[in-house]
């Protein structure tokens, strides 16, 4: 399952416009978070074209909590880092990168994905990246790479097409529950305090560990035996002093 899902949405037409080219490339769930308020025969509606018949009536409303609990995130941004001393936006793939990547999962597993893009001043806020599984960017002109939402929408959801044909036929994975995964992460930050990782670089350090094992997808059995060893390894720490 793969949802399109957008992030503070101020113009109504945009969401239509992204509803729409959902629509062009076979995909079917949207999902808005802070959305403006959409009424049949507005705006939206008369940017969707055909999406105005199920796509756009369908989608559904969330808070980016939920979104973030509920899938595995890759969040769309115009401005990635430049090397990994960013990590909020570092590192990143490009939509045909993504592709590739997502297709090699898609043939052992059926993932609930969310595609998220922003608000189209100001696009998705650092600290919204910071909590997402992975970033994608659109490789453009460094003259001028900010492109609109709909631009940015339309070139992604083309690139990553095979999302929306994936066959449902493969058993799913067992991928971990949202709780597994940030006990994991609050196991991994106790071993940051054993280890008298300096406070003030420890919030980098998390990001890093929650991308790094975002884009490993882990089974609930692989996050179990990490925050097993992981508070093993603290315990013998803390028994040292």
């Amino acid at each position: 399952m793969t949802t399109v899902a957008v992030v503070g949405p101020q113009q109504k037409g945009n969401v239509g416009t992204i509803a729409r080219a959902m629509k062009n490339f076979g995909f079917a769930d949207l999902t808005l978070v802070d959305p403006p308020a959409i009424e049949p025969g507005d705006e939206a509606y008369g940017f969707a074209g055909h999406a105005r018949e199920d796509v756009l009536p369908n989608a559904e409303t969330t808070t980016f909590d939920e979104l973030i609990a509920a899938y595995h995130t890759i969040g769309f941004t115009a401005i990635p880092g430049e090397d990994e001393g960013r990590h909020v936006r570092y590192p990143y793939r490009s939509p045909a990168e993504l592709a590739d990547s997502l297709a090699v999962d898609a043939e052992r597993f059926d993932a609930p994905i969310a595609l998220a893009f922003g608000r189209e001043d100001t696009g998705l806020a650092n600290e919204e990246l910071a909590r997402m599984d992975e970033i994608c960017s659109i490789p453009a002109s460094a003259d001028y790479p900010v492109l609109n939402l709909g631009q940015a929408a339309t070139i992604a959801l083309y690139e990553l097409r095979g999302l929306a044909d994936a066959p449902t036929q493969h058993a799913p994975r067992d991928r971990a529950a949202v709780e597994a995964t940030d006990g994991l992460y609050e196991q991994l930050d106790a071993l940051l305090g054993a280890t008298d990782h300096p406070e003030e670089k420890r919030p980098k350090a998390n990001r890093l560990f929650r991308r790094v094992f975002g884009r490993a997808r882990l089974t609930g059995r692989e996050a179990a035996t990490l925050r097993g060893v992981f508070r093993r390894a603290t315990e013998l720490i803390e028994d040292d002093y």
